[in-house]
Parts: structure tokens; C-alpha cells; sequence
């Protein structure tokens, strides 16, 4: 829904006025009127939504000029415009210089013209209102994605000190742990599981399980691969008899694969 425009005319004289307001009425402004700009000033301290101001300049007492200076002060906002049968070089220049004016039109005007010109003059006025709450919507969004991100950075440093615990633990861990891909490699090993296992000075990463763990195990792995359940057996291993947990991944995780503990009897 289109807001509402409201249009003030100042021109000290009653026929020019009410020729105004029979032109522009057409276009359904809410038009505020005076005849002198020191009324022209007070509607504006009473209408703060006002638009678009079209003012004469040949009045008594305060020119146009000087009514739409002080009209820049009162509201900065509004779209400033001189209608007057009197123009030179000079007053032109004071008019922009002095009120910011948008556009000095000339008496007599021709009506189709006069109403293009107050159209677009609030066209001006309402963009500019459009550019600042667009300007406003977008600083609210980089402010919510910094906040994201800032959310976001704690998070991952959060994950990745969690990261680095639980690798320690998994270090000091008195068992050996295994994490064995859907492909059969070894992603994950931990110091119990370089000794056990490795009879070089190499990781077991990157390898796969069927080289290094027993068929028993390599077997139960398979099953584990293939359904969700969580075994455990017994195996003999050199000097060693051992106790064999396997347990499919993905329980707290996006992972997939089988966990392989092994813990001395």
C-alpha cells in the first residue's frame, strides 16, 4: 500500500492557491496550503510526514528562497521546489544554494508539466526513504552475519579443543583402539595400537585391517560393516590372549565404518 503523500503549498496570493490545488488535487496529495512562509513554517513543525513543498518566491516579508531555508532546517527531508514568474540568473543560484532546491518551475505554468514535475519530486522523496531503509535492512544483516560467524568461530574452536582432547585421551588410553573404514582401512590408531600391531617404524594408517589383524577379527569387522550390532570375542594373538570389541560407527556421529578395541585379558 502506497503511503500517503502530502504536498504544502506557500504563495501569498488566494487565486494562485486555489489554481494550484485545482490542478494537483487530481493526483489525491493531502495538500496542506499557506500564504505566507512564516505559516508555511508552522504546518511544518504541525505535519512532520510532509513531502514535497512548492513555494512561491515574490512574497512579503520572507521570500521563498528564505522560507525553504529554514524549511531545510525544520524538516531536511523534504523535497524543496520554487514556482515563481520571476526568475534571473541570481535568484536561481541563491534558490539552490540556499534551500537546496530540487527544481525551480516558472508562472504561468502548463498543468500536465506542473504534475509530472510534483510527481517525480516525490518519487525522489520516497526513494531516497526506500535507499535509507534498505540501507538500514542491510547493516541489520551484516550485523546478524557477524554474529553468525562470530557464533560459528567459537564453535569450530570449541570442536577443534574437544578434537584435541579426546586425541589424548585416545593416546593414553590402556587399549588398543582401531577405526576401520567401509573399505577396510585404517583412519584411526592409537599408541596401543602402533605397539600391538606394527613391527616397523611406520603407521598403521592408510593400511588395511585384513594385513594387519587377525582373519577372526577381519571376519567379525564384515559383520559389524554389514548390520548394526555390537560383538565382542576372544582371540590369541603371539603371547597374548585378548579381548575383541567391534561396534559400528555412526551412533553420535556422520561416520562410517567399525570401531575395533582390544584389551588384554
Amino acid at each position: 500500500m502506497k503511503a500517503e503523500r502530502t504536498l504544502l503549498l506557500v504563495d501569498d496570493e488566494d487565486n494562485i492557491r486555489r489554481s494550484l490545488i485545482r490542478v494537483l488535487r487530481r493526483d489525491g496529495y493531502t495538500i496542506l496550503q499557506a500564504d505566507s512562509g512564516a505559516q508555511g513554517l508552522q504546518l511544518l513543525q504541525e505535519n512532520p510526514n510532509t513531502g514535497v513543498i512548492l513555494s512561491d518566491q515574490r512574497m512579503p516579508a520572507m521570500t521563498g528562497i528564505e522560507f525553504l531555508s529554514q524549511a531545510r532546517e525544520i524538516r531536511p527531508d523534504t523535497v524543496r521546489m520554487v514556482l515563481s514568474g520571476y526568475t534571473d540568473l541570481k535568484t536561481v543560484t541563491e534558490a539552490i544554494n540556499q534551500g537546496e532546491i530540487y527544481k525551480f518551475l516558472t508562472k504561468p505554468w502548463e498543468d500536465e508539466l506542473l504534475r509530472s514535475n510534483v510527481i517525480d519530486a516525490f518519487e525522489h522523496y520516497e526513494l531516497r526513504f526506500e535507499n535509507e531503509r534498505l540501507a538500514r535492512e542491510l547493516q541489520q544483516i551484516n550485523i546478524e552475519l557477524e554474529q553468525r560467524v562470530e557464533q560459528k568461530t567459537r564453535e569450530i574452536l570449541l570442536n577443534v579443543h574437544a578434537l584435541t582432547i579426546s586425541q589424548e585421551v585416545l593416546e593414553h588410553l590402556p587399549a588398543t583402539v582401531l577405526g576401520i573404514d567401509e573399505d577396510g582401512l585404517v583412519v584411526v590408531a592409537n599408541h596401543q595400537a602402533e605397539m600391538l600391531l606394527l613391527h616397523q617404524d611406520s603407521s598403521l594408517i592408510g593400511l588395511q585391517a585384513n594385513d594387519i589383524l587377525p582373519e577372526v577379527v577381519c571376519e567379525q569387522i564384515k559383520r559389524n560393516l554389514n548390520n548394526d550390532a555390537t560383538e565382542s570375542i576372544d582371540i590369541t594373538l603371539g603371547d597374548f590372549r585378548l579381548h575383541v570389541h567391534c561396534g559400528r560407527m555412526g551412533q553420535s556421529s556422520q561416520a562410517q565404518g567399525v570401531i575395533v578395541v582390544i584389551m588384554p585379558f
